[in-house]
């Protein structure tokens, strides 16, 4: 049986503006209706599985959560205070199924929660192959067929056969376009994936042997696990000392047991919006997009404006080749195809602005639900609130801000000081400065409220929690 180890960590931004730090890529469907997240466990189907261990870190628990909650394969999420890459999770992962499960002979396979894989029968069959090899010790890395000299991707050259793979003869980084050009007429490198597979037990002996400290500062955070709701902490203080490093650095690359099994399965980890373009179904022009779009005498472009439920709106091209449009309710992105690697430069240039479009989108998520802030000025906000059926926001108190709902749809619970009592549809309350309030979904529908705040500071800092459902300081 295999244990799915799912990588849910990074920002992806890269793929701004869809993509924030607050919600990345692995959390959004961008190839279909699952997100990336979802369709990394669905494709697992054909095989023999056991309930998946996931990494992510504080900031995105209950939005893996839900989505796996979703799916019915909730499993074990494993929060990181900080991250460490690759090489400390995996160690935290294989730490625990063996803990969890006594035997740490189990087979863990690694992936990563925001890859495309176009043929699952494929990749179905690669892991199958794969699975005899790990069985006896070796530490199984997937190797992409190549189908062009990409310059994006590290690459891997295979040595000698070995049942349904080759010894790893080099990993290498990065290529120029000659290098990468070489590397593919020879036949006999592979794109280095970030997917592997192997004993529990071989990799953390091999992490002992190649980096005893980040092994010993992985076992020391879970000497003293914490058990918090859905999800599995480490001990912050002891995790924090851990050194930082991939697994390719800190094992694949120092041990003699290292195989690769080639996988041709339409593999894409959507790094960059032309990544997302080479995936997407395209007309006969070459245009992919998404949501409401008339193209005229344009080509190869990529056009991504909203769903209908994220109050869609027109986008039309004229004369266009090789251009990027990404349309967001606060954001919106135009680039060059050859340039979208440099998106990542608006980012930092956000986060050095102090600017909140780099972390967050103006519809927020939360445990309960989400809002969407749909105006704003200086001594006023106003956000779209939807309570999902049983959940509850906390009891809080803000020292600042009065509220003023309008329950636009469903029934509302409402704490009001020392006053609990019922609001429905067209009907509202008022909250003052300072009073003891809370928010709760008692029906089976959604709940859909308008919030208006008034005040002289109108942040979310401003929230003092006396109750949350959710664990939340």
């Amino acid at each position: 049986m295999l244990v799915p180890v799912i990588m849910a960590g990074g920002s992806g931004t890269r793929l701004w503006p869809l993509s924030r730090a607050l919600y990345p890529k692995q959390f959004l469907p961008l190839t279909g209706s699952c997100t990336m997240l979802q369709e990394t466990i669905s494709r697992l189907g054909q095989l023999n599985t056991a309930e998946p261990v996931t990494i992510c870190n504080e900031e995105h628990r209950f939005i893996v959560a839900e989505q796996l909650r979703t799916l019915d394969n909730l499993g074990t999420i494993v929060l990181e205070p900080l991250g460490r890459n690759t090489a400390p999770a995996i160690a935290l992962a294989a730490n625990i199924t063996a803990h969890r499960n006594g035997d740490a002979d189990l087979l863990l396979l690694v992936l990563a929660a925001d890859h495309v894989i176009q043929d699952e029968a494929a990749f179905t069959a690669a892991v199958e192959k794969a699975i005899p090899l790990a069985e006896q010790g070796k530490l199984v890395t997937f190797g992409i067929v190549p189908k062009s000299a990409h310059t994006g991707y590290g690459y891997i050259k295979r040595g000698d056969n070995v049942d349904a793979g080759y010894n790893v003869s080099q990993f290498v980084e990065k290529p120029d376009a000659g290098t990468a050009q070489q590397y593919l007429d020879s036949g006999k490198y592979y794109w280095n994936s970030g997917m592997f597979l192997f004993k529990a037990s071989r990799y953390l002996d091999e992490l002992k042997t190649h980096r005893p400290d980040i092994a010993g500062a992985c076992e020391a955070s879970l000497k003293h696990t914490e058990k918090d709701l859905d999800f599995v902490r480490v001990d912050k203080a002891e995790f924090l000392k851990c050194p930082e490093d991939s697994i390719d650095y800190a094992v694949m690359e120092k041990t003699s047991d290292a195989v690769v099994v080639p996988l041709d399965a339409g593999w894409n980890d959507i790094g960059s919006w032309s990544a997302l373009w080479e995936v997407d179904e395209k007309d006969e022009n070459g245009n992919a997009s998404r949501g409401d779009v008339i193209l005229y005498d344009s080509k190869n472009c990529l056009v991504h404006g909203s769903s209908e439920q994220e109050g869609q709106r027109l986008i039309a091209t004229v004369g266009l080749e090789d251009i990027v449009i990404v349309d967001t309710k606060d954001a919106v992105l135009v680039a060059h195809k050859d340039k979208v690697q440099d998106v990542k430069k608006i980012v930092e240039q956000l986060k050095d602005d102090g600017r909140s479009e780099f972390q967050i989108h103006r519809e927020v998520y939360r445990p309960w639900g989400k809002y969407d802030s749909v105006d704003n000025g200086e001594r006023y906000q106003v956000k779209r609130i939807t309570v999902k059926p049983g959940a509850k926001l906390s009891v809080q108190m803000h020292h600042h801000r009065a509220e003023h709902w309008i329950v636009v749809s469903g029934t509302a619970k409402v704490t009001n000081g020392d006053k609990t009592f019922l609001v429905t549809e067209n009907e509202s309350t008022y909250i003052p400065v300072g009073v003891v309030h809370a928010l709760e979904n008692p029906g089976k529908v959604p709940l859909e409220l308008i919030e208006v705040q008034s005040g002289s500071y109108l942040g979310e800092d401003d929230i003092v929690r006396f109750e949350d459902l959710y664990g939340r300081s």
